[in-house]
């Protein structure tokens, strides 16, 4: 007969591995991939390594948990930032929730856009992205509907979107992480690349740009 583990000890474990997933998040942010090991891990835990390795297989599984758990929370930011208002102001909140909640936490961001990573890691960098694009996508979809924005094709616009943000994040995040002109910037880019006219972003406007 199969063991079957009791509400009481699936919670405890749950418990153990959500505690290893936040040090494993600490970690990442203060040393990013390459400096991550699961000794750390464990010490930031303040377990054992053996345990940290009884419910992660190795460091790529335990970073794709991690970041499962961040980008799940990020997106949810990003796409309630974004859910209300017309084209601009959707568009503007999605992108300064994006590429500001990015800015407060460069090394993670770092990780979590471009850090080279293994390929297990890499692929839910790939999900992570597109969770982004939809956010982006719904938004440019309903300008379009409503003649807020030209006629274009709605998933590739934020599929664009998503990847020049990031790669605008990417010099910043690595060498001026608190540089504040970025966050502006890139609204007024991404305003101008859907086609829209941004006087109705607060503080901005065209004679600005």
């Amino acid at each position: 007969m199969a063991y079957r583990r009791t509400p009481a000890v699936q919670a405890r474990l749950d418990a153990q591995a959500g505690l290893i997933v936040q040090a494993a998040t600490k970690v990442l942010s203060r040393a990013g991939y390459a400096g991550l090991s699961m000794a750390a891990v464990a010490a930031e835990a303040g377990l054992a390594t053996g345990t940290v390795y009884k419910n992660f297989s190795g460091k790529a599984d335990l970073v794709s948990a991690v970041f499962r758990k961040v980008v799940a929370h990020e997106v949810t930011a990003v796409a309630t930032a974004a859910a209300t208002g017309t084209a601009v102001e959707r568009v503007s909140a999605a992108v300064e929730t994006f590429a500001g909640r990015a800015l407060k936490n460069p090394k993670l961001a770092y990780v979590l856009l471009v850090e080279p990573v293994d390929a297990v890691v890499d692929a839910e960098r790939l999900h992570f992205r597109r969770a982004f694009a939809e956010a982006f996508e719904s938004a440019v979809a309903d300008g379009v509907s409503r003649g807020e924005l030209p006629a274009q094709d709605a998933r590739t616009s934020a599929a664009a979107l998503v990847g020049a943000i990031g790669e605008v994040l990417v010099g910043p995040l690595a060498d001026a992480p608190h540089s504040e002109s970025v966050v502006p910037e890139v609204i007024r880019f991404a305003l101008r690349a859907l086609g829209a006219r941004d006087e109705s972003h607060s503080g901005v406007s065209d004679a600005d740009a």
